[in-house]
Protein backbone atom coordinates (compact mmCIF):
# COMPACT_ATOMS: atom_id res chain seq x y z
CA UNK A 1 0.00 0.00 0.00
CA UNK A 2 2.68 2.39 0.89
CA UNK A 3 4.48 1.56 -2.39
CA UNK A 4 0.95 2.42 -4.19
CA UNK A 5 0.81 5.42 -2.67
CA UNK A 6 4.06 6.56 -3.12
CA UNK A 7 3.83 5.73 -6.85
CA UNK A 8 0.88 7.54 -7.26
CA UNK A 9 2.20 10.57 -5.58
CA UNK A 10 5.48 10.29 -7.99
CA UNK A 11 2.57 10.44 -11.01
CA UNK A 12 0.71 13.29 -9.19
CA UNK A 13 4.00 15.40 -9.23
CA UNK A 14 4.67 14.49 -12.02
CA UNK A 15 2.28 15.75 -13.59
CA UNK A 16 2.59 18.90 -11.65
CA UNK A 17 5.33 19.32 -13.08
CA UNK A 18 4.09 18.37 -16.89
CA UNK A 19 1.04 21.28 -16.13
CA UNK A 20 3.93 23.81 -14.96
CA UNK A 21 5.93 23.26 -18.22
CA UNK A 22 2.91 23.71 -20.03
CA UNK A 23 1.68 26.80 -18.54
CA UNK A 24 5.20 28.45 -18.49
CA UNK A 25 5.94 27.52 -22.16
CA UNK A 26 2.55 28.38 -23.60
CA UNK A 27 2.70 30.77 -25.94
CA UNK A 28 1.43 34.55 -24.80
CA UNK A 29 -0.87 36.57 -26.37
CA UNK A 30 1.14 38.61 -29.42
CA UNK A 31 0.50 42.00 -28.91
CA UNK A 32 0.34 44.49 -32.02
CA UNK A 33 0.11 48.32 -31.67
CA UNK A 34 -0.68 49.54 -35.16
CA UNK A 35 -2.01 53.06 -34.34
CA UNK A 36 -1.17 55.53 -33.04
CA UNK A 37 2.64 56.16 -34.24
CA UNK A 38 5.00 57.82 -32.95
CA UNK A 39 2.70 61.07 -31.81
CA UNK A 40 -0.49 61.84 -30.44
CA UNK A 41 -2.90 64.60 -31.43
CA UNK A 42 -6.59 65.92 -30.35
CA UNK A 43 -8.13 63.73 -32.28
CA UNK A 44 -6.65 60.06 -33.15
CA UNK A 45 -7.42 56.41 -33.44
CA UNK A 46 -5.90 53.47 -31.19
CA UNK A 47 -5.78 50.03 -33.27
CA UNK A 48 -4.68 47.24 -31.37
CA UNK A 49 -4.61 43.32 -32.70
CA UNK A 50 -4.07 40.34 -30.68
CA UNK A 51 -2.90 36.99 -31.67
CA UNK A 52 -3.78 34.00 -29.85
CA UNK A 53 -5.08 30.31 -30.16
CA UNK A 54 -8.48 30.92 -31.15
CA UNK A 55 -9.07 34.50 -30.30
CA UNK A 56 -9.43 33.78 -26.75
CA UNK A 57 -8.78 36.32 -23.93
CA UNK A 58 -9.82 36.44 -20.39
CA UNK A 59 -7.69 39.99 -20.61
CA UNK A 60 -7.06 42.81 -22.73
CA UNK A 61 -6.72 46.57 -21.33
CA UNK A 62 -5.93 49.57 -23.61
CA UNK A 63 -4.53 52.38 -21.63
CA UNK A 64 -2.71 55.80 -21.73
CA UNK A 65 -0.59 56.81 -19.13
CA UNK A 66 1.36 60.81 -18.76
CA UNK A 67 1.83 62.33 -15.77
CA UNK A 68 1.63 59.39 -13.22
CA UNK A 69 -2.47 59.63 -14.30
CA UNK A 70 -3.74 55.95 -15.55
CA UNK A 71 -6.40 56.62 -18.69
CA UNK A 72 -8.44 53.33 -19.59
CA UNK A 73 -9.27 53.32 -23.09
CA UNK A 74 -11.19 49.68 -23.24
CA UNK A 75 -11.58 46.91 -21.04
CA UNK A 76 -12.96 43.66 -21.78
CA UNK A 77 -16.00 42.66 -21.80
CA UNK A 78 -16.28 46.14 -24.09
CA UNK A 79 -16.67 50.16 -23.84
CA UNK A 80 -18.89 52.22 -25.75
CA UNK A 81 -17.33 54.16 -28.64
CA UNK A 82 -14.24 51.34 -29.19
CA UNK A 83 -14.71 48.72 -31.65
CA UNK A 84 -14.07 44.89 -30.63
CA UNK A 85 -14.19 42.41 -33.74
CA UNK A 86 -12.66 38.75 -34.82
CA UNK A 87 -10.25 39.54 -37.68
CA UNK A 88 -9.98 35.72 -37.94
CA UNK A 89 -9.91 32.41 -36.14
CA UNK A 90 -6.40 33.53 -33.83
CA UNK A 91 -6.54 37.32 -34.05
CA UNK A 92 -9.08 40.14 -32.26
CA UNK A 93 -8.90 43.64 -32.81
CA UNK A 94 -9.96 46.58 -30.90
CA UNK A 95 -9.86 50.06 -31.99
CA UNK A 96 -11.27 53.47 -30.43
CA UNK A 97 -10.54 57.07 -30.47
CA UNK A 98 -7.63 58.40 -28.69
CA UNK A 99 -6.47 61.89 -28.11
CA UNK A 100 -7.30 65.18 -26.50
CA UNK A 101 -11.10 64.94 -27.36
CA UNK A 102 -11.13 61.36 -25.80
CA UNK A 103 -8.76 61.82 -23.05
CA UNK A 104 -9.53 65.75 -21.82
CA UNK A 105 -6.72 65.67 -19.66
CA UNK A 106 -4.17 65.16 -22.16
CA UNK A 107 -1.41 67.37 -22.26
CA UNK A 108 1.31 68.18 -24.42
CA UNK A 109 4.76 65.91 -23.54
CA UNK A 110 5.55 62.59 -23.10
CA UNK A 111 2.55 59.64 -22.79
CA UNK A 112 2.60 55.77 -22.87
CA UNK A 113 -0.13 52.97 -24.65
CA UNK A 114 -0.47 50.66 -22.68
CA UNK A 115 -1.33 47.38 -23.62
CA UNK A 116 -2.27 44.60 -21.24
CA UNK A 117 -3.75 40.82 -22.83
CA UNK A 118 -3.80 37.45 -21.12
CA UNK A 119 -4.79 33.80 -22.36
CA UNK A 120 -6.64 31.23 -19.96
CA UNK A 121 -4.99 28.23 -20.09
CA UNK A 122 -6.36 25.13 -18.05
CA UNK A 123 -9.82 25.87 -18.54
CA UNK A 124 -9.05 28.98 -17.28
CA UNK A 125 -6.98 27.48 -14.27
CA UNK A 126 -4.02 28.93 -15.34
CA UNK A 127 -3.30 31.88 -18.34
CA UNK A 128 -0.33 33.49 -19.92
CA UNK A 129 0.10 37.34 -19.87
CA UNK A 130 1.73 39.58 -22.59
CA UNK A 131 2.07 43.35 -22.56
CA UNK A 132 3.08 45.97 -24.68
CA UNK A 133 3.97 49.71 -24.76
CA UNK A 134 4.26 52.66 -26.74
CA UNK A 135 6.23 55.98 -26.28
CA UNK A 136 4.20 58.88 -28.00
CA UNK A 137 4.49 62.40 -28.25
CA UNK A 138 1.81 64.59 -27.44
CA UNK A 139 1.32 67.62 -29.78
CA UNK A 140 -2.34 69.61 -29.37
CA UNK A 141 -1.01 73.01 -31.41
CA UNK A 142 -2.15 72.69 -35.00
CA UNK A 143 0.24 74.70 -37.37
CA UNK A 144 -0.51 77.83 -38.53
CA UNK A 145 -1.01 78.09 -42.77
CA UNK A 146 -1.85 81.46 -44.78
CA UNK A 147 -2.08 82.16 -47.94
CA UNK A 148 0.68 84.36 -49.68
CA UNK A 149 -0.51 84.54 -53.55
CA UNK A 150 -3.55 86.93 -54.87
CA UNK A 151 -6.35 86.35 -57.54
CA UNK A 152 -6.79 82.74 -58.38
CA UNK A 153 -9.28 81.95 -61.32
CA UNK A 154 -9.82 78.28 -61.79
CA UNK A 155 -11.69 77.07 -65.09
CA UNK A 156 -13.98 73.82 -64.50
CA UNK A 157 -11.38 70.97 -65.41
CA UNK A 158 -8.36 73.23 -65.30
CA UNK A 159 -5.48 74.06 -62.70
CA UNK A 160 -4.15 76.79 -60.23
CA UNK A 161 -0.73 77.09 -58.04
CA UNK A 162 -1.32 79.20 -54.41
CA UNK A 163 1.61 80.32 -52.48
CA UNK A 164 1.45 79.91 -48.85
CA UNK A 165 3.51 80.02 -45.28
CA UNK A 166 3.40 76.99 -42.87
CA UNK A 167 4.49 76.75 -39.36
CA UNK A 168 6.04 74.30 -38.36
CA UNK A 169 7.38 74.14 -41.78
CA UNK A 170 8.05 70.99 -42.13
CA UNK A 171 4.06 69.65 -41.59
CA UNK A 172 2.61 68.15 -44.32
CA UNK A 173 0.42 70.76 -46.58
CA UNK A 174 -1.56 71.42 -49.83
CA UNK A 175 -4.85 72.09 -51.29
CA UNK A 176 -8.22 70.26 -50.93
CA UNK A 177 -10.55 70.37 -53.15
CA UNK A 178 -13.41 68.39 -52.45
CA UNK A 179 -12.18 65.16 -51.08
CA UNK A 180 -9.17 65.57 -53.39
CA UNK A 181 -5.79 66.28 -51.97
CA UNK A 182 -2.85 68.22 -54.02
CA UNK A 183 0.43 68.23 -51.80
CA UNK A 184 2.49 71.55 -51.13
CA UNK A 185 6.27 71.47 -52.31
CA UNK A 186 8.90 73.45 -50.89
CA UNK A 187 8.92 76.72 -52.59
CA UNK A 188 12.62 76.79 -52.69
CA UNK A 189 12.18 74.59 -56.01
CA UNK A 190 10.65 76.66 -57.89
CA UNK A 191 11.50 80.22 -56.44
CA UNK A 192 15.35 80.84 -55.64
CA UNK A 193 16.04 81.89 -51.96
CA UNK A 194 12.61 80.83 -50.87
CA UNK A 195 13.03 80.36 -46.84
CA UNK A 196 11.28 76.73 -45.73
CA UNK A 197 8.24 77.74 -44.36
CA UNK A 198 6.79 79.02 -47.93
CA UNK A 199 5.01 76.54 -49.86
CA UNK A 200 3.85 75.77 -53.74
CA UNK A 201 0.97 73.72 -54.70
CA UNK A 202 -0.69 73.41 -58.08
CA UNK A 203 -4.05 72.22 -57.79
CA UNK A 204 -7.69 71.68 -59.99
CA UNK A 205 -11.26 71.60 -60.00
CA UNK A 206 -11.69 68.21 -61.40
CA UNK A 207 -14.14 67.87 -64.93
CA UNK A 208 -16.20 65.54 -62.31
CA UNK A 209 -17.00 67.82 -59.45
CA UNK A 210 -19.17 70.78 -59.29
CA UNK A 211 -18.38 73.85 -59.77
CA UNK A 212 -19.15 75.26 -56.41
CA UNK A 213 -16.84 72.27 -54.81
CA UNK A 214 -15.54 74.07 -51.64
CA UNK A 215 -11.34 74.67 -51.85
CA UNK A 216 -9.28 75.37 -49.02
CA UNK A 217 -5.32 74.82 -48.05
CA UNK A 218 -4.71 73.17 -45.33
CA UNK A 219 -1.59 72.13 -43.20
CA UNK A 220 -1.42 68.59 -40.89
CA UNK A 221 1.52 67.73 -38.46
CA UNK A 222 2.73 64.49 -37.66
CA UNK A 223 0.09 64.02 -34.75
CA UNK A 224 -2.15 64.78 -36.97
CA UNK A 225 -3.55 68.45 -36.47
CA UNK A 226 -4.85 70.04 -39.16
CA UNK A 227 -5.60 73.86 -39.79
CA UNK A 228 -7.30 75.46 -42.97
CA UNK A 229 -7.00 78.35 -44.93
CA UNK A 230 -9.62 80.02 -47.38
CA UNK A 231 -8.48 82.55 -49.95
CA UNK A 232 -10.04 83.94 -52.92
CA UNK A 233 -10.85 82.50 -56.42
CA UNK A 234 -13.31 82.32 -58.90
CA UNK A 235 -14.22 79.16 -60.98
CA UNK A 236 -15.53 79.76 -64.32
CA UNK A 237 -17.69 77.26 -66.51
CA UNK A 238 -16.37 75.34 -69.19
CA UNK A 239 -19.01 73.30 -71.26
CA UNK A 240 -17.68 69.83 -71.98
CA UNK A 241 -18.75 68.64 -75.81
CA UNK A 242 -21.00 65.27 -75.72
CA UNK A 243 -20.23 63.35 -79.28
CA UNK A 244 -21.39 59.95 -80.18
CA UNK A 245 -19.21 57.14 -81.46
CA UNK A 246 -19.79 54.70 -84.10
CA UNK A 247 -18.16 51.46 -83.58
CA UNK A 248 -17.78 49.03 -86.32
CA UNK A 249 -17.02 45.60 -86.82
CA UNK A 250 -13.59 46.26 -88.55
CA UNK A 251 -12.40 48.91 -85.71
CA UNK A 252 -12.80 46.29 -82.65
CA UNK A 253 -11.11 43.58 -84.49
CA UNK A 254 -7.93 45.59 -85.19
CA UNK A 255 -7.82 47.18 -81.45
CA UNK A 256 -9.22 44.79 -79.00
CA UNK A 257 -6.98 41.47 -80.66
CA UNK A 258 -3.95 43.68 -79.73
CA UNK A 259 -4.79 45.26 -76.27
CA UNK A 260 -5.87 41.93 -74.88
CA UNK A 261 -2.87 40.25 -75.89
CA UNK A 262 -0.58 43.32 -74.33
CA UNK A 263 -3.01 42.80 -71.33
CA UNK A 264 -3.70 38.99 -70.28
CA UNK A 265 -4.58 39.77 -66.70
CA UNK A 266 -7.72 41.38 -67.95
CA UNK A 267 -10.69 39.03 -67.11
CA UNK A 268 -12.76 38.68 -70.62
CA UNK A 269 -14.39 35.86 -70.69
CA UNK A 270 -14.97 35.08 -74.31
CA UNK A 271 -12.19 36.96 -76.68
CA UNK A 272 -14.47 36.01 -79.09
CA UNK A 273 -17.31 37.91 -78.37
CA UNK A 274 -15.74 41.09 -79.80
CA UNK A 275 -18.23 43.52 -78.19
CA UNK A 276 -18.21 41.96 -74.39
CA UNK A 277 -14.25 42.29 -75.01
CA UNK A 278 -14.36 45.77 -76.43
CA UNK A 279 -16.55 46.34 -73.36
CA UNK A 280 -14.06 45.16 -71.14
CA UNK A 281 -11.15 46.83 -72.58
CA UNK A 282 -13.14 50.64 -73.00
CA UNK A 283 -14.58 49.95 -69.30
CA UNK A 284 -12.55 47.90 -67.01
CA UNK A 285 -8.98 48.54 -68.79
CA UNK A 286 -10.31 52.28 -68.76
CA UNK A 287 -10.14 52.26 -65.18
CA UNK A 288 -7.19 50.12 -64.54
CA UNK A 289 -4.80 52.46 -66.93
CA UNK A 290 -6.44 55.75 -65.57
CA UNK A 291 -5.35 54.47 -61.72
CA UNK A 292 -2.49 53.55 -63.10
CA UNK A 293 -1.17 57.15 -64.66
CA UNK A 294 -2.61 58.44 -61.34
CA UNK A 295 -0.09 56.36 -59.16
CA UNK A 296 2.45 57.98 -61.66
CA UNK A 297 2.59 61.59 -59.18
CA UNK A 298 4.26 59.69 -56.77
CA UNK A 299 7.36 59.93 -59.29
CA UNK A 300 7.02 63.38 -59.27
CA UNK A 301 10.11 65.87 -58.50
CA UNK A 302 9.82 68.65 -55.75
CA UNK A 303 11.59 70.91 -57.98
CA UNK A 304 10.06 72.84 -60.98
CA UNK A 305 11.25 71.50 -64.08
CA UNK A 306 10.26 73.17 -67.05
CA UNK A 307 9.68 76.98 -67.93
CA UNK A 308 7.43 79.47 -69.88
CA UNK A 309 4.41 78.14 -71.70
CA UNK A 310 4.42 74.39 -73.17
CA UNK A 311 4.58 73.51 -76.22
CA UNK A 312 1.14 71.65 -78.69
CA UNK A 313 2.41 69.34 -81.18
CA UNK A 314 3.11 71.42 -83.92
CA UNK A 315 0.83 71.30 -87.20
CA UNK A 316 -2.19 69.63 -85.54
CA UNK A 317 -5.60 70.15 -85.59
CA UNK A 318 -7.76 68.77 -83.02
CA UNK A 319 -10.18 65.74 -83.52
CA UNK A 320 -11.34 65.93 -79.57
CA UNK A 321 -11.44 67.64 -76.84
CA UNK A 322 -10.99 67.49 -73.13
CA UNK A 323 -13.72 65.59 -70.83
CA UNK A 324 -15.65 64.96 -74.40
CA UNK A 325 -18.42 62.78 -72.69
CA UNK A 326 -18.88 60.15 -75.52
CA UNK A 327 -21.52 57.73 -76.10
CA UNK A 328 -20.75 54.63 -77.89
CA UNK A 329 -22.72 53.29 -80.38
CA UNK A 330 -22.24 49.78 -82.24
CA UNK A 331 -24.89 47.89 -84.99
CA UNK A 332 -27.28 50.50 -84.19
CA UNK A 333 -27.10 50.18 -80.04
CA UNK A 334 -25.75 51.97 -77.45
CA UNK A 335 -23.32 50.11 -75.42
CA UNK A 336 -21.30 52.46 -73.76
CA UNK A 337 -20.22 55.73 -72.55
CA UNK A 338 -17.42 56.99 -71.55
CA UNK A 339 -14.87 60.57 -70.88
CA UNK A 340 -12.29 61.33 -73.07
CA UNK A 341 -9.88 62.44 -70.84
CA UNK A 342 -7.41 64.59 -73.35
CA UNK A 343 -7.20 66.10 -76.84
CA UNK A 344 -6.94 64.09 -80.07
CA UNK A 345 -4.15 65.67 -82.15
CA UNK A 346 -3.67 65.14 -86.00
CA UNK A 347 -1.02 65.59 -88.12
CA UNK A 348 1.06 63.20 -90.68
CA UNK A 349 1.07 59.80 -90.27
CA UNK A 350 4.00 59.05 -88.04
CA UNK A 351 4.88 62.46 -87.17
CA UNK A 352 7.48 63.38 -84.62
CA UNK A 353 5.98 63.81 -81.00
CA UNK A 354 7.66 66.64 -78.73
CA UNK A 355 7.70 67.15 -75.46
CA UNK A 356 6.10 69.64 -74.18
CA UNK A 357 8.41 71.13 -72.02
CA UNK A 358 11.22 70.39 -70.06
CA UNK A 359 11.24 67.54 -67.68
CA UNK A 360 11.84 64.07 -66.90
CA UNK A 361 10.69 60.58 -68.61
CA UNK A 362 8.68 58.68 -65.58
CA UNK A 363 6.86 55.76 -67.81
CA UNK A 364 7.46 54.66 -71.36
CA UNK A 365 6.04 51.82 -72.73
CA UNK A 366 2.64 50.19 -73.71
CA UNK A 367 -0.40 51.31 -71.30
CA UNK A 368 -3.52 49.20 -72.61
CA UNK A 369 -6.08 51.99 -74.19
CA UNK A 370 -3.34 54.46 -74.26
CA UNK A 371 -1.01 51.96 -76.65
CA UNK A 372 2.69 52.91 -76.74
CA UNK A 373 2.87 55.81 -74.17
CA UNK A 374 5.12 58.34 -72.78
CA UNK A 375 4.55 60.13 -69.38
CA UNK A 376 6.86 63.21 -68.77
CA UNK A 377 6.83 64.61 -65.26
CA UNK A 378 7.71 68.39 -64.95
CA UNK A 379 8.26 68.77 -60.70
CA UNK A 380 6.10 69.57 -58.45
CA UNK A 381 2.92 67.48 -59.39
CA UNK A 382 2.51 68.67 -63.02
CA UNK A 383 3.54 65.76 -65.82
CA UNK A 384 2.08 65.62 -69.61
CA UNK A 385 0.97 61.96 -71.53
CA UNK A 386 1.62 61.47 -74.78
CA UNK A 387 -0.30 58.35 -76.19
CA UNK A 388 -1.16 55.66 -79.35
CA UNK A 389 2.75 56.48 -80.71
CA UNK A 390 3.94 54.45 -83.29
CA UNK A 391 7.50 54.00 -81.37
CA UNK A 392 9.21 55.34 -78.36
CA UNK A 393 12.24 56.99 -78.81
CA UNK A 394 13.08 57.71 -74.97
CA UNK A 395 13.08 55.31 -71.52
CA UNK A 396 11.94 56.02 -67.93
CA UNK A 397 14.56 58.32 -66.07
CA UNK A 398 15.39 60.05 -69.40
CA UNK A 399 15.66 63.93 -69.28
CA UNK A 400 14.19 65.57 -72.06
CA UNK A 401 14.13 68.98 -73.62
CA UNK A 402 11.00 71.15 -74.52
CA UNK A 403 10.56 70.38 -77.98
CA UNK A 404 12.75 66.98 -78.03
CA UNK A 405 11.09 64.03 -80.01
CA UNK A 406 9.54 61.28 -77.57
CA UNK A 407 8.45 59.07 -80.21
CA UNK A 408 5.86 59.27 -83.19
CA UNK A 409 2.51 59.48 -84.16
CA UNK A 410 0.61 56.06 -84.31
CA UNK A 411 -2.54 54.28 -83.70
CA UNK A 412 -1.50 51.81 -81.38
CA UNK A 413 -4.05 51.47 -78.35
CA UNK A 414 -7.71 52.40 -78.65
CA UNK A 415 -7.11 54.84 -81.58
CA UNK A 416 -9.37 54.64 -84.26
CA UNK A 417 -6.50 56.24 -86.70
CA UNK A 418 -3.14 57.96 -86.64
CA UNK A 419 -2.65 60.88 -83.93
CA UNK A 420 -1.72 61.67 -80.66
CA UNK A 421 -3.58 61.59 -77.43
CA UNK A 422 -2.21 64.26 -75.47
CA UNK A 423 -3.56 65.78 -71.76
CA UNK A 424 -1.83 67.31 -69.06
CA UNK A 425 -2.33 65.74 -65.08
CA UNK A 426 -1.81 67.72 -61.81
CA UNK A 427 -1.10 65.11 -59.08
CA UNK A 428 -2.38 62.16 -60.91
CA UNK A 429 -5.93 63.94 -62.15
CA UNK A 430 -6.35 64.96 -65.89
CA UNK A 431 -6.66 68.47 -66.67
CA UNK A 432 -7.15 70.64 -70.02
CA UNK A 433 -3.62 71.37 -71.50
CA UNK A 434 -5.31 74.79 -72.57
CA UNK A 435 -4.38 76.85 -69.88
CA UNK A 436 -0.80 75.42 -69.68
CA UNK A 437 -0.71 76.12 -73.91
CA UNK A 438 -1.29 79.72 -73.03
CA UNK A 439 1.65 81.84 -72.54
CA UNK A 440 -0.73 84.74 -70.82
CA UNK A 441 -2.26 81.73 -68.22
CA UNK A 442 1.11 80.94 -67.95
CA UNK A 443 2.78 84.04 -66.68
CA UNK A 444 -0.66 85.30 -64.80
CA UNK A 445 -1.62 82.35 -63.22
CA UNK A 446 2.17 80.71 -62.20
CA UNK A 447 4.79 83.45 -62.63
CA UNK A 448 3.41 86.36 -61.62
CA UNK A 449 2.66 84.58 -57.70
CA UNK A 450 6.42 83.20 -57.89
CA UNK A 451 7.63 87.16 -58.28
CA UNK A 452 5.31 88.29 -56.09
CA UNK A 453 6.33 85.67 -52.88
CA UNK A 454 9.42 87.10 -53.30
CA UNK A 455 11.87 86.25 -56.24
CA UNK A 456 12.16 86.02 -59.96
CA UNK A 457 10.13 82.50 -61.24
CA UNK A 458 11.15 80.83 -64.31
Amino acid sequence: MRKFLGFLFLLVFLAAIGLFVYTTRAAAPAIAINQPGAYLGAAGTFDVTVTTPGGELTRLDVALEQNGQTHQLFTLPGREGVTLKQEDENTVRVTGPVGKRAVPALANGAARLVVTAERPLLEGYRSRRADAARDLTVRLTPPVVAVVSRHHFINHGGSEVVVYRVTPAEAASGVRVGDREYPGFAASGAVQGADPSLKVAFFALAWDQDRDTPIHVFARDEAGNEARSSFDYQVFPKPFRKSRIELNTRFIERVVPEILAQTPDLPVDDPNNLEAAFLAVNGELRRRNNAFVKNLAAKTSSSLLWSGPFKQLSNTQVEANFADQRTYFYEGREIDQQVHLGFDLASLANAPVEASNAGAVVFAGYLGIFGQCVVVDHGMGVQSLYAHLSSIDVKEGDKVARGQTLGRTGMTGLAGGDHLHFTMLVNGESVTPVDWWSAQWVEDRVLRKFREAGAPGN
